[in-house]
């Protein structure tokens, strides 16, 4: 019997802590989270005095991790490149997917404060130069 209670207290835990990573992530209505764009650039070679040539908006998957390096949740920016995530307060690390080799983005942290969304720019490198 010992054994048996036991066997189901560890399945227990197990399962609760895998839902510990979708217990951060609220509902679209959430009063606080991460919301952003993401865009893509250079895209021109060489850039010229009146002759801009803005960032693009991209469209890219994005892993929200907690401090401890584990998935969150994954989302994917629109076709503009914007994006938005309720998440509960806290620490969290925003992974961009990159291409092999480019585009490419770097992390980025990101703190999560009661009752606000952070606004971030994810900016992935085209490489060109």
């Amino acid at each position: 019997m010992q054994r048996a209670t036991s066997a189901v207290f560890m399945l227990a835990l197990v399962a609760l802590s895998g839902c510990a990573g979708s217990s951060l992530v609220l509902g679209p209505g959430a009063p606080q989270g991460i919301e952003g764009q993401v865009l893509l650039g250079p895209m021109c070679p060489v850039q010229q005095v009146g002759n801009p040539c803005p960032d693009q908006p991209y469209q890219a998957w994005i892993d929200v991790r907690d401090g401890g390096g584990g998935q969150v949740t994954r989302m994917r920016s629109d076709t503009d490149g914007h994006f938005r995530v309720g998440l509960a307060p806290g620490s969290y690390v925003l992974h961009p997917e990159s291409g092999n080799p480019l585009p490419r983005a770097s992390d980025q942290q990101v703190e999560v404060a009661a009752g606000t969304y952070t606004s971030v720019t994810i900016s992935f490198d085209t490489g060109i130069r």
